[in-house]
């Protein structure tokens, strides 16, 4: 090339460079191409336009020319733009297909080796992945989403203690709310409750359940009347409810303890719970709310979220678990109408569900199907409580009585579940309500599972009459219906 050229390209890559730090990028582009015609052997320009081609949302163009600069320069920055592309078109295993080469070039490399545990974390190659990012750690022990991706697969491994150790390493790093979220939900998943439920308050749905009563009730719900957890004895309180029906039923354990501190304790729930909290007023609840009206004026000199009540009630240790035996009750008559309706025969009853909301955590969908293995368990009679989202799916399992069909609201569902020998669900507010009632229900967990089954899955600190199930490995739902079978067929 003549020195003129080698001048015009220079000037050419300078130019386009300028315009492509400024975020021009189609005014860059023609230059780069320009300089591309003088010099066709130019492994910077090669992946200059790739890293370009990244940013206008074509990977594949972007792999082609950031592959032909590799081939012509093996530059630890080229191969950093390249696993990018195949991040961003989620191909992993093109991330692992270099593993060996950037391992013998660039084995100090933090984003290289970073990536390839992304890599393998995203195939669910969870041992690999820890090994690289480990090796990530090691080459910048100040990486705050080395320590946050390492606590993940901690958290999906079921080790709670190491996975809090990480996190707290982030939240001295970055200490923010949704970190300290994290660490707390670590250092509940290890029955840290001390230290985990102060942490637990900086969750985002706490907010979003305070803003959201705040529109309907501004002169009674405001940060200056939150509940700290004072003396109340003398006061009115207003406890609303905040993620799922699930949650509310677990937490509803704490109403009776604000009852006692408190002069009248007014509950806003979801409108399918309203029936059943209606029939359990025996939980302290004085009124009972499930939408604005305006006509009724809320009388409340404090507020609080249900989920917050642990924390302000200030429980430790084993007394977070401590609930009243059987604390939710159905009631008698409707018991009786569904026994009469369903329920007549001498063989052992279970009731089943495989769905809950799938906007939360479709990881907790067990493809219905499954159960049929059980369903053939001799001497039994299998019920469906499946209700709304997932309920057509009870086509696809055989010797089964529908009775998810008739179900609108959890007081009909508690008095059809007091007629069961036994429930077997996944993660979703049936198990709640089945283990509130002390009915014996078995709850089969995907492999990473919710904080709140802890570590130790050979007993349920929560429900006295639970049994917890586990998946051997992601989307393995198979090996956990092993365990179920086997524990139906003892012979």
């Amino acid at each position: 090339m003549q020195q003129a050229d080698k001048e015009r390209v220079e000037l050419l890559i300078n130019k386009g460079f300028q315009y492509h730090q400024d975020g021009h990028l189609d005014d860059a582009e023609p230059l780069y191409e320009e300089a591309l015609k003088l010099d066709d052997n130019n492994a910077r320009l090669y992946n200059l336009i790739g890293v370009l081609k990244l940013q206008q949302s074509d990977p594949d163009t972007a792999i082609e020319y950031m592959m032909k600069a590799i081939n012509l320069s093996k530059s630890e920055y080229y191969y950093e733009t390249l696993f990018h592309a195949f991040i961003k078109k989620k191909d992993y295993n093109r991330i692992i297909s270099y593993e060996t080469t950037v391992n013998m070039l660039f084995p100090k490399c933090f984003s290289l080796m970073f990536n390839l545990g992304l890599a393998y974390r995203k195939l669910f190659k969870f041992k690999e992945a820890l090994y690289y990012y480990e090796r990530a750690l090691r080459i910048n022990p100040m990486s705050y989403e080395g320590w946050n991706n390492v606590a993940v697969i901690y958290r999906i491994q079921g080790r709670a203690e190491d996975a809090s150790y990480a996190m707290k390493v982030c939240y001295d790093l970055s200490p923010d709310d949704n970190t300290a979220y994290y660490l707390g939900i670590d250092y509940m998943s290890a029955k840290q409750y001390d230290k985990g439920l102060p942490l637990f308050e900086k969750r985002l749905s706490k907010e979003i359940a305070f803003t959201s009563q705040n529109k309907t009730h501004p002169q009674k719900i405001r940060k200056d009347n939150e509940w700290k957890g004072e003396d109340i004895k003398d006061k009115d309180i207003f406890i609303y409810y905040e993620a799922g029906f699930g949650d509310l039923i677990m937490f509803s354990r704490y109403l009776p303890l604000v009852a006692k501190k408190c002069r009248k304790l007014t509950l806003m729930c979801q409108k399918p719970l309203t029936p059943l909290f209606k029939e359990n007023k025996h939980l302290g609840i004085d009124t009972i709310i499930d939408s604005f009206d305006p006509k009724i004026e809320l009388d409340a000199d404090v507020h609080a979220s249900i989920l917050s009540l642990p924390y302000l009630l200030g429980l430790k240790d084993d007394n977070v678990f401590e609930t009243p035996e059987g604390y939710i009750v159905p009631n008698m008559d409707m018991v009786e109408e569904y026994k009469k309706k369903y329920f007549q025969n001498d063989k052992i009853k279970v009731g089943i569900k495989w769905r809950g909301n799938t906007t939360l955590e479709k990881n907790r969908v067990i493809p219905a199907e499954l159960f049929n293995r059980l369903t053939y368990v001799d001497n039994t009679q299998f019920y469906s409580f499946q209700t709304f989202e997932g309920s057509e799916d009870v086509n696809k399992i055989q010797n089964i009585i529908d009775i998810g069909k008739d179900l609108t609201d959890f007081a009909q569902t508690a008095a059809a579940l007091r007629n069961l020998d036994l429930v077997i669900c996944n993660d979703t507010s049936l198990a709640h309500l089945a283990g509130a009632m002390r009915i014996p229900c078995w709850i089969i967990l995907p492999y990473n599972y919710d904080w709140r089954w802890h570590t130790d899955l050979k007993h349920c600190d929560w429900y006295e009459s639970v049994k917890l199930f586990r998946s051997a490995q992601i989307g393995d739902w198979q090996s956990a219906f092993d365990q179920v079978l086997e524990e139906m067929t003892p012979d």
